[in-house]
């Protein structure tokens, strides 16, 4: 289908930057992996000898944390994914509050979304576990009736620490 085809969100060298709105979007998708445990684009460069590995045990649950988080995602449910971040949340200029608008926008538009991604390590820093994953978001357009890859990343970090109702992920706030 022709029209699918113009709808992807990849561009050539010689088209203009992303449009501000476009950027926003992409940024809060990231942050949105970063629910799953993903760092946003724009995240911090982090030398990759900083803490610890994260013992076995914390990788499982974290990687359990993450299966439930998508599958909250892939329902729609705002509060279900947000109930994976914490109230205290900060990635850059992205709040919990942030993310709850964003999320509500982009489930506005897409009448299906997917999230396949990967926990590629997890170092422990101080209190907090550094979760690197690698991954892809697609969502359905209704109009044109196919998927489209939304954001895809390799090997970004984001932050989670342990609170009262498990892992949350609490973002990058150094």
């Amino acid at each position: 289908m022709r029209l699918a085809q113009t709808t992807s969100i990849r561009r050539g060298r010689h088209e203009r930057p992303l449009p501000r709105r476009r950027r926003a979007r992409t940024a809060l998708a990231a942050s949105i992996a970063g629910i799953f445990a993903v760092a946003l684009a724009s995240g911090p460069v982090i030398a990759a000898d900083e803490g610890v590995p994260a013992p076995a045990a914390v990788v499982r649950e974290l990687e359990t944390a993450l299966a439930r988080a998508i599958e909250r995602f892939q329902a729609r449910d705002v509060d279900g994914v947000l109930g994976y971040v914490s109230d205290q949340y900060r990635t850059g200029p992205f709040t919990k509050a942030g993310l709850r608008e964003q999320l509500v926008a982009l489930f506005s538009v897409y009448d299906a979304v997917q999230a396949k991604i990967h926990i590629d390590s997890v170092r422990m820093v101080n209190e907090t576990a550094w979760v690197y994953t690698t991954g892809e978001i697609s969502g359905r357009l209704s109009l044109i009736a196919t998927w489209v890859r939304l954001f895809s990343w390799r090997r970004e970090l984001e932050v989670a620490r342990r609170e009262a109702q498990g892992w949350r992920l609490y973002g990058y706030q150094r």
